[in-house]
């Protein structure tokens, strides 16, 4: 709830969770991504499961709106450092969602999760921007 009162009172720019009407423990989130990024008028849903660990574990966060990036696989689930083996109980709900957030704009092809998302971004940006659009305009029918 801590993490909830803190996304109301002090909410970063383009991103917003709640949890869901009746699970405390699983949130949806949406991300809206920023101006001058490949996903420049997406916008994405993300489920966010807590454990009874949280926050001394992390949460598993996925996206269920569709994704073509390096660091997201086909189920949507997410290949970021802070969610995996750079966790730290410091890190709340906000922090999560800016990192993916960044992530999207930022990915790192290194730790490809889409090896196809990943090779185009490396050797073809135009066609992989091209792939983007098309989940960016799947994302605004996911949100109707």
């Amino acid at each position: 709830m801590w993490d909830f009162k803190r996304l109301q009172e002090d909410p970063p720019v383009g991103v917003s969770g709640a949890p869901s009407e009746n699970n405390i423990m699983q949130w949806n989130a949406i991300i809206f991504d920023p101006e001058g990024t490949p996903f420049e008028d997406g916008t994405f849903k993300l489920v966010i499961e807590f454990s009874e660990e949280y926050p001394n574990k992390p949460p598993t966060v996925r996206f269920l709106s569709k994704m073509f990036h390096p660091n997201v696989c086909d189920d949507g689930s997410i290949c970021l450092d802070i969610l995996q083996n750079r966790w730290s109980p410091t890190y709340d709900v906000s922090s999560i969602l800016t990192s993916i957030q960044s992530l999207l704009d930022e990915p790192n092809p290194n730790n490809s999760a889409n090896s196809q998302a990943a090779q185009l971004y490396q050797e073809n940006k135009r066609e992989y921007e091209k792939r983007v659009w098309i989940i960016v305009e799947q994302s605004w029918n996911d949100s109707e």
